[in-house]
């Protein structure tokens, strides 16, 4: 049978992030993809120009459709940004005997927040313990944890406050903010792992945190540990942003089929 994952976010019309960067992701990595919209968003490289927000009630019924018909083999989630859907998501995810990927979508690349200050508690509280490994980049992890993160070995602290104190299994905390290689710190309750990668300058970077999630996400629901999980989707990220190109007027999208195109040459 052929692995099954899905994905619970937002959209992107503009096909880089959100939804459709998940989709394309999953199937570059040969996993068939579901997906649930949490909201509907306008955007496109340039930022986020309005958001519609599903009823968490409509939410609840999408993954239940899915989960009620389909295998699912590890399920990520995205935007999430209201009380009522992190509630909605916790609920059926405590259902959902599969790893349960947590990609932190709290701001848009272009600076839009995307995520309710009220949500964040919430956010904590139910859907974090659940996480089979969350994956925040510096400025995400240091809204979770209120603290700055400057050295790798902030990095190392972070992912073990949200191991230790908030409860997620596995945190990697990516250090594509940082200056210098592409340093990306995993910490999975009792061991480290430091995944290190070129730093590619480009400007064309929409949508890298949805990618790098929903690859470890597609690689999990195969049954790879956390580990290569990990290292595999560092890879296809790495290529997808070394193939990147320009497209609209601001942050172009990352190229989703690179990784493929790299291997096969």
């Amino acid at each position: 049978m052929i692995s099954c994952a899905l994905t619970i976010a937002g959209t992107d019309p503009s096909g880089g992030a959100g939804i459709q960067a998940d989709l394309k992701t999953f199937q570059e990595l040969g996993v068939y993809g579901m997906s649930v919209v949490t909201s509907v968003v306008a955007q496109n490289t340039t930022g986020v120009q309005g958001v519609h927000h599903m009823p968490a009630s409509f939410l609840t019924e999408q993954v239940r459709s899915v989960r009620y018909d389909m295998p699912i083999h590890a399920v990520k989630s995205g935007m999430i940004p209201t009380v009522d859907m992190m509630r909605a998501v916790a609920d059926q995810v405590e259902h959902i005997d599969a790893p349960y990927v947590i990609d932190p979508v709290m701001v848009a690349q272009s600076g839009d927040e995307l995520i309710e200050e009220s949500a964040m508690e919430m956010w904590k509280e139910r859907l974090i313990p659940l996480a089979t490994i969350i994956t925040p980049n510096i400025p995400e992890a240091e809204k979770i944890i209120g603290t700055s993160i400057h050295s790798v070995e902030d990095m190392r602290e972070a992912a073990e406050h949200i191991c230790t104190v908030l409860g997620a299994s596995a945190a990697l905390i990516k250090g594509g903010h940082r200056d210098g290689e592409a340093l990306d710190v995993l910490y999975d309750g009792s061991e480290w792992e430091v995944f290190t990668a070129e730093r590619i300058d480009t400007a064309n970077t929409h949508g890298t945190g949805c990618t790098y999630s929903a690859a470890i996400t597609a690689c999990l629901s195969q049954g790879h540990s956390l580990f290569d999980s990990v290292r595999i989707s560092k890879e296809y990220v790495t290529a997808a942003i070394r193939e990147s190109f320009s497209l609209g007027h601001g942050s172009g999208p990352t190229n989703h089929f690179a990784w493929r195109k790299e291997r096969s040459i």
